[in-house]
């Protein structure tokens, strides 16, 4: 697994990571609800299909988050909307996980946008606090660990 690589713009959040395995491989991750829950949250219930709604309860433990699927491609991306239940949010902002082959083997990406369309003033401080956030709860490195310990 190589460093995590960060990119931050006004509105959005990106964090980037090689993976020592095929995509086809780290997409196990992504195909079923099983998957999901061993790295985004065990308790995550998702319609994997366009349309299908998600909720889990965020790494905070305290926050629930929601949304639709709004685009799947088997070992290309997951793109899901994203809305904080009870936390002022108007509008869904987006979450877009996606793979690329890499010389490494994958290269993983979680992108969080839209916060400017959220409804709430304090946006920038929402783009700061996933910024932290995406750091501090290294999700991508979990996926990572996964995807380079599985046998299959």
């Amino acid at each position: 697994m190589a460093p995590v690589s960060s990119q931050t713009s006004r509105s959005q959040v990106t964090r980037s990571l090689e993976i020592r395995a095929t995509p086809s491989k780290v997409w196990r991750y992504f195909a079923s609800q099983e998957g999901l829950r061993r790295w985004i949250s065990p308790n995550l219930e998702i319609d994997l299909q366009v349309g299908g709604r998600f909720r889990f309860l965020g790494p905070d433990g305290k926050s629930w988050v929601s949304g639709t699927v709004l685009d799947i491609v088997p070992e290309g991306w997951l793109i899901l909307s994203w809305m904080e239940e009870d936390q002022g949010w108007q509008n869904p902002a987006r979450l877009v996980l996606a793979l690329e082959a890499s010389g490494a083997g994958t290269k993983a990406s979680m992108t969080f946008d839209g916060f400017a369309g959220i409804g709430r003033a304090d946006w920038p401080e929402m783009v700061a606090d996933y910024e932290r956030g995406s750091d501090e709860h290294k999700t991508l490195q979990t996926l990572a660990r996964l995807a380079e310990s599985d046998e299959n």
